[in-house]
């Protein structure tokens, strides 16, 4: 048995290493830092800096903008989970006097409420929070841009009021709520709404001379829940293997799983990425990414997760625009997963079987279309087609005996065996498909009849 914390190859460093170095070059950053965890461990930190003196470090805090907006989703997730709202409540009804109280909290999760994308001017992320000290200073007159529900718009706003309805609800200051509640349990100390030593300073670079400009670093007010965080490299580590794998004391994998799950269609002619509830999602080499990018004057940011590759990387960057850390992040990414990828678990036989279920395992036919079912631990089941692409899925097992699909097309659909009076299965329903054991099998059990004559050839 080996480790699955092994350190990885040189090779393997060297490449990501070298990844970070055109970065900083190329791109032209004062200083970049990068950091690879997998299977929830920090497995490799690197930095580049243009002052040999100063070389950044996973420890260094950096502000990464909008990533933010995943943290304070998660504390609304948490806010469903303990039975004190729904997401598709109005903001109405948690959080009166918006004058945009119609929208869902889920359409704000998933930047499909119609909300503007800025604030009204001045520039928000350059100047003090305390120009907007109500949420009509940070929404203005004319807040919608798109109808309610209809498509992705992304939507800063639409954070502020998200980070003001967990305030009402909780009583007590978005920053205390997401101290208490993530930065805490997951040992996250290095991750805060102001910047704590170590930490790099913000730099526009001159388009066309290599020169700088300091940025400013101002407090956001109200709008702090949508981009005012700094962290460290190796502290976004762990927030990134939190959103792969969950932890109970914070969000159950089962709510993480739905915040990475597409909340809308994407804008149009990118069907390469999408925007789940409080997550990006984009593919890229050939396969899944979760996490998010961030940017404020002065700072980028990108933390991309691999779920199935059990993969996570986060680069930073103190430069307003240059080098791009999502890009950067996600080739981290692909770097460990192809160079190391990951060791399947070995395969186990079931502990126990139930024979009545596994009389139900083999082919099942709907219409003329072949599948087939398997058994899976925990007495779950899996359809899926068995020749060319269609719809399949998995399911899970409930309490009354049917089973209730987990992925796929039948995603919350019921799969349930009919059964005849003398106790024998007739065929199994799944939302009202009717799969049976033969093609188009002789009996009742087909909708509309199956021609008595049973099936016959071409005569010339």
């Amino acid at each position: 048995m080996t480790s699955p914390f092994e350190e990885l190859l040189p090779s393997t460093q060297r490449a990501l290493l070298h990844r970070i170095a055109v970065a900083q070059s190329e791109g032209r950053a004062p200083s970049f830092v990068g950091a690879v965890e997998r299977e929830g461990q920090v497995v490799w930190a690197g930095s580049r800096s243009s002052v040999d003196a100063h070389v950044p470090d996973a420890d260094t805090q950096y502000r990464i903008g909008s990533i933010t907006k995943t943290f304070t989703a998660v504390l609304v997730l948490r806010l469903r989970d303990e039975g004190l709202l729904d997401l598709n409540d109005s903001l109405e009804m948690h959080l009166p006097g918006t004058g945009v109280g119609d929208v869902t909290i889920a359409q704000l999760l998933g930047h499909s409420a119609g909300l503007g994308a800025e604030t009204q001017a001045p520039w928000w992320e350059r100047t003090p929070g305390s120009l907007r000290p109500e949420l009509a200073d940070v929404l203005g007159e004319e807040p919608r841009m798109h109808p309610v529900g209809r498509r992705h718009h992304y939507s800063n706003p639409g954070y502020t009021l998200l980070g003001s309805l967990t305030e009402v609800v909780r009583g007590a200051s978005w920053e205390e709520v997401l101290q208490r509640e993530i930065l805490e349990p997951l040992a996250m100390d290095r991750t805060s709404t102001q910047p704590r030593p170590p930490h790099a300073g913000g730099w526009a670079v001159h388009p066309w001379a290599d020169v700088m400009l300091p940025e400013p670093v101002e407090d956001l007010g109200l709008m702090a829940p949508a981009g005012q965080l700094w962290s460290t490299a190796a502290d976004l580590c762990r927030f990134a293997a939190f959103l792969a794998e969950g932890d109970d004391r914070v969000l159950s994998a089962a709510s993480l799983e739905e915040m990475r799950t597409p909340s809308v269609p994407p804008e149009a002619g990118e069907w390469d990425s999408g925007y789940g509830l409080g997550l990006q999602i984009v593919r890229k080499d050939g396969r899944t990414l979760v996490g998010h990018t961030g940017s404020l004057p002065g700072f980028l940011a990108g933390l991309w997760v691999s779920v199935d590759d059990g993969v996570g990387a986060v680069a930073l960057a103190n430069a307003t625009s240059g080098p791009l850390a999502g890009t950067v992040a996600a080739d981290l990414v692909r770097i460990v997963a192809e160079a190391e990828p990951r060791i399947p678990e070995p395969w186990r036989p079931l502990p126990e079987v139930d024979q009545a279920l596994l009389d139900l395992t083999g082919p099942w036919y709907w219409g003329a279309s072949s599948f087939g079912l398997r058994l899976l631990a925990d007495r779950g089941v899996e359809l899926q087609p068995l020749r060319g692409t269609g719809r399949g899925s998995r399911f899970a097992a409930a309490a009354d005996g049917t089973w209730t699909g987990l992925d796929g097309y039948y995603a919350g659909e019921t799969l349930q065996v009919v059964r005849r009076e003398n106790g024998s299965v007739s065929h199994l329903d799944l939302g009202s498909f009717v799969f049976t054991r033969e093609p188009y099998e002789q009996g009742d059990a087909i909708p509309g009849g199956v021609d008595k004559e049973g099936w016959r050839g071409l005569r010339m």
